[in-house]
């Protein structure tokens, strides 16, 4: 018998984050537990280095959105900065199962995919999508019929759409905060953001 059947499904938390004149998304796997959350919005666990990268490229400081007590992210700050750079976000998955009870990739099964053609009609700006980590890369590969690149490369989708698989922003995945900054804002400079 497959335990794993019994296991719970989770509901992704969070609406897709689509700015007016959004030009490129920006996709996770599944947010954490919400234990790990210091705010209710992507990326969210403080030790995570996505606000980091953020703040280092557009803000010249990687604690730029960083509330005033400097343990949580100012929610309003990275929607701002990421409205005001036409970025939007969501993940990849919309039903995950995680198999050893941790926010782990390689523990998350992905029950329901995004849609991620529906989430792209929304957006006619965006030509552009952008994972981070292996394994949204592999979801978006599965669902956009494209190779999957390799970590910093871009490949195109038989109807044009770019798809960047960016490093993993989790502390566990080991680069250098200034080295991750320096494959997303080369990432930005190719799609006319920076």
């Amino acid at each position: 018998m497959d335990t794993q059947e019994f296991l719970p499904i989770e509901q992704h938390p969070w609406e897709p984050f689509i700015p007016d004149g959004a030009r490129i998304l920006i996709m996770g796997t599944f947010p954490p537990g919400s234990h790990r959350w210091s705010m209710d919005f992507y990326y969210p666990n403080p030790t995570n280095d996505f606000w980091k990268v953020m703040g280092l490229i557009f803000l010249h400081d990687p604690n730029a959105l960083r509330d005033s007590t400097g343990k949580r992210f100012d929610m309003e700050a990275c929607k701002s900065l990421m409205s005001e750079h036409h970025i939007a976000l969501n993940d990849t998955a919309r039903k995950v199962r995680r198999l050893k009870g941790n926010a782990s990739d390689k523990f998350l099964e992905i029950v329901e995919p995004v849609p991620l053609y529906d989430l792209l009609a929304q957006m006619p700006d965006c030509h552009a999508v952008a994972t981070t980590g292996e394994k949204a890369a592999g979801v978006i590969s599965a669902l956009t019929d494209t190779p999957l690149p390799k970590m910093g490369e871009v490949v195109e989708s038989a109807d044009g759409l770019k798809i960047y698989r960016m490093p993993s922003t989790s502390r566990a995945y080991p680069l250098a905060l200034e080295k991750k900054a320096a494959y997303y804002a080369d990432m930005f400079r190719q799609v006319e953001i920076l």
